[in-house]
Parts: C-alpha cells; sequence; structure tokens
C-alpha cells in the first residue's frame, strides 16, 4: 500500500495526488502533514517539505521522483508517452514549469502571503525571470488538447496545480498576469477542471485553503 504525505493546499503534493488518482493506483493520505525544519519531520523529509510517500515502509521525496516510479511501478494507465522523445518532451513541459516559473514566482510568496516583504531588486528579478520562462513554456505547449498532444500527461497534473498559481502571483506583485498572452490557457485549464480527478482535488484545495485562512484570523 502506497500512502501519501502532505497537505491539500500545496501544489506540489496535488501534483502527485492527480497522477494517482487518474491512474487509478490506491492509496492512503495523511493530508495533515505540514512542512517543517524539526528533526522529527526532517528524519522523513529531509528537506523538510511536501510530498512524501511512504511506499512499503520506505520513503520517497520530491514530487516529481515520485511521479516517475508511478510510472514505472503502476504502467497500466500511463501518464508518460511510449516513445522516448515524447516522454522526454513531457519532462521538458515540466521543468520549465516548475523550475522556470513557478520556482522564479515563489521568490515571492512571502511578501504576497505571508507578510514578509521582498526587495525591489527581487520584484525585478522575478519580473524579468519569469518573462523567459513564459517565453520558453510557450514555445513548447501544443494545447492538442492537452500540453503535450492528444493525451493527458504528467505535464496536464502539473501544469493544473502550477500555473494558477503564476497568473495569481504576478497579477498580484505587477497588476497583470504574465500568461495572459497565452489565448489556449483559460479554455485548456477548465477543460482539465472538468475531469473527476482534477475536479477533485480542486475542490479539496479550495476547502483547505479556506480552512486554513480561517485559522489565520484567529
Amino acid at each position: 500500500m502506497l500512502k501519501l504525505c502532505g497537505f491539500h493546499v500545496s501544489n506540489y503534493h496535488n501534483k502527485v495526488r492527480l497522477a494517482l488518482l487518474e491512474k487509478g493506483v490506491a492509496f492512503e493520505e495523511d493530508s495533515n502533514c505540514l512542512p517543517s525544519q524539526k528533526d522529527e519531520y526532517l528524519a522523513r523529509s529531509p528537506m523538510g517539505k511536501v510530498p512524501y510517500l511512504v511506499v512499503d515502509g520506505v520513503l520517497l521525496r520530491e514530487s516529481q521522483a515520485i511521479c516517475e516510479f508511478l510510472e514505472d511501478a503502476y504502467p497500466q494507465k500511463p501518464l508518460l508517452p511510449v516513445a522516448p522523445l515524447a516522454r522526454a518532451q513531457v519532462r521538458e513541459l515540466i521543468a520549465f514549469m516548475e523550475l522556470h516559473m513557478e520556482l522564479v514566482v515563489r521568490r515571492l510568496y512571502g511578501g504576497l502571503f505571508s507578510g514578509k516583504p521582498y526587495s525591489d531588486e527581487t520584484r525585478s528579478d522575478v519580473e524579468r525571470d519569469i518573462a523567459k520562462g513564459v517565453r520558453a513554456f510557450k514555445a513548447v505547449a501544443k494545447f492538442e488538447p492537452y500540453l503535450a498532444g492528444q493525451e493527458l500527461t504528467l505535464a496536464d497534473c502539473a501544469a493544473f496545480v502550477h500555473l494558477p498559481l503564476v497568473s495569481m502571483a504576478t497579477k498580484l506583485a505587477y497588476g497583470g498576469d504574465a500568461l495572459e498572452g497565452i489565448a489556449q490557457l483559460k479554455p485548456y485549464l477548465k477543460m482539465l477542471a472538468e475531469r473527476p480527478a482534477f475536479a477533485r482535488v480542486n475542490e479539496d484545495r479550495k476547502i483547505a485553503q479556506a480552512a486554513m485562512y480561517a485559522r489565520a484570523k484567529k
């Protein structure tokens, strides 16, 4: 049995959860695991992050490593293409979204959501770097109707959880959505949201987010 540990507001946790649900893999879930730098938590997740996966008592960390494991261990409903080049192109899409888009705007999260101001230099650097990431993403995203082509892949699981955060963060920081110029994006995300697994993850995220805000106001 697999056990996924994290929390429903985490985009990286939700990326793995989407893969599990789309593949139809049975799993348990602990959705009350929060990132921590305490020794007890670091023993399970050495970077102090979420998610992590427990596989027959063995711990596996990093969302992409977990998703790749799921592909190898449960190939019956693949989320990566068969052809090596096509598989690499899906991984390329994920890298552009995570390394050059989501992790770029993540530098702003503290100031936008936690009251930890960022410097003018950070604001300027993020604006420059996110423009590069969006340019790269637009060059490779197909929207036919999915990001990598005609079949749902891990790139779509990543896009659904990361791209709305990129839009929201850039709107708040700069007064404009960095993804506004991608005409296919809104109908694409709407299409994904209508899939049962995506709808379930999205609803659970909203519930968890509302509860988190309510606790913060107390």
